[in-house]
């Protein structure tokens, strides 16, 4: 069972109504920050902010034209200074664990985000990244700056026909996935269904290959789990 270590970081900002949690699993030695998707009117807002602006976070300094999607940053901004915050203090008391961020939709794509931050404000611990039905996040630059550092400790999970991650591209040519993408691609669910994709990010053999239908019921639904319903 993981342990919530913080408490002192609400579940919604007042500006962008970002929730999500941190959270500390002994057992596997990590500390965890887990963020949800689109759950209110503000978070649909944010995801129609796609225009592209520089990554601009505490500690955080990228390839030059390096972007990223701008509601999604707004969102990740209004906790940044606290994330970083709560994840120092506790890798102080525990400097052996590693740090794990995810989320489903929205809050894969601010994970993304988180994860670039904590690598780089935390250099010698472990990061990795776990994302369910995530959009793009940032462009090329961006991901292959993603690709470059976190190799095989960056992972998408995108599930049959889900819109969201094929969405951007289709509007803004500019946006660019980043790798491992993990595809579910047909059902039941299982691992003989699940391709591993190219580590590049853009596999056209994976879920790049699906015209985006937007939100789908593969989008709510992970590996037979419901991600999010009302």
């Amino acid at each position: 069972m993981a342990e919530a270590v913080a408490s002192n970081i609400p579940k919604e900002f007042e500006l962008t109504d970002t929730q999500g949690f941190v959270a500390r699993d002994d057992n596997r030695k990590e500390i965890v920050i887990a963020l949800r998707g689109s759950a209110s009117t503000t978070d649909i807002l944010l995801d129609a902010q796609v225009i592209l602006a520089p990554f601009i976070a505490p500690g955080v300094k990228l390839p030059g034209g390096a972007k990223v999607h701008s509601g999604f940053l707004l969102s990740w901004d209004a906790l940044s200074v606290q994330a970083i915050l709560v994840v120092g203090n506790e890798l102080e008391k525990h400097p052996e664990y590693s740090i794990v961020t995810t989320g489903h939709s929205l809050g894969g794509s601010i994970a993304l985000l988180a994860a670039v931050t904590l690598q780089q404000n935390f250099k010698t611990t472990r990061t990795r990244t776990y994302s369910y039905g995530a959009p793009r996040t940032g462009n090329k630059i961006f991901s292959d700056y993603v690709n470059a550092t976190f190799g095989e400790n960056a992972h998408r999970v995108v599930h049959g026909n889900d819109g969201p991650p094929s969405t951007a591209v289709q509007y803004v040519t500019n946006f660019s996935n980043i790798g491992v993408e993990y595809w579910q691609y047909t059902h039941p669910e299982s691992e003989e269904t699940t391709k591993k994709c190219d580590p590049e990010g853009e596999d056209p053999t994976c879920s790049a290959c699906i015209p985006s239908q937007g939100i789908t019921l593969d989008h709510t639904n992970v590996r037979s789990t419901t991600a999010f319903l009302p």
